[in-house]
């Protein structure tokens, strides 16, 4: 949306620009050429276009842990599950209240592969806290929590690499 409003942003100014130049041609035959204003904007469109990449590199690498946060790398076999069915308590194992707490990221796991209260890098999911069981999570299998069935029914079965940070 922003590029919409920038390309719309430059082609006024371009136009307003056209215009200025005829008018001051006639007037002054000292002005700049319009060729030469129109380098000028791209110029700095393209500065300003550098610049917003710059950003974005630099918020998506704040927002992740750093590779050396990365205890071990472990392969799973994932599904994921939701708080709001029938017969689903919406605490976990550890105490979590999934149903207060919608957009917490919880995964279910085996203990004794993925220790309860890690931290653990999901692909697609993102980071997480290893704080419930399952009847089913039994050794490289996690169960992703998600607040809408339908999300947990689309997720299906995945084999995916997790990384649990220390």
């Amino acid at each position: 949306m922003m590029k919409y409003f920038l390309s719309l942003a430059v082609m006024l100014t371009l136009f307003s620009g056209i215009t200025h130049i005829s008018s001051a041609e006639e007037t002054d035959k000292t002005a700049q050429p319009a060729d030469k204003k129109v380098t000028t904007l791209d110029e700095k469109e393209l500065q300003h276009n550098r610049f917003e990449e710059e950003e974005d590199k630099e918020a998506s690498f704040a927002s992740q842990p750093a590779k050396d946060d990365v205890k071990r790398t472990v392969a799973v076999e994932a599904t994921a599950y939701t708080a709001f069915c029938e017969g689903c308590s919406g605490t976990t194992y550890t105490g979590i209240d999934l149903r207060a707490n919608p957009d917490q990221k919880v995964i279910a796991v085996d203990p004794s592969v993925i220790p309860l209260g890690s931290k653990v890098r999901v692909p697609g999911y993102g980071t997480a806290t290893a704080g419930d069981i399952g009847g089913d999570i039994e050794g490289h299998r996690i169960d992703l929590f998600m607040a809408e069935e339908s999300d947990a029914f689309d997720y299906g079965r995945r084999q995916i690499e997790v990384e649990i940070l220390e």
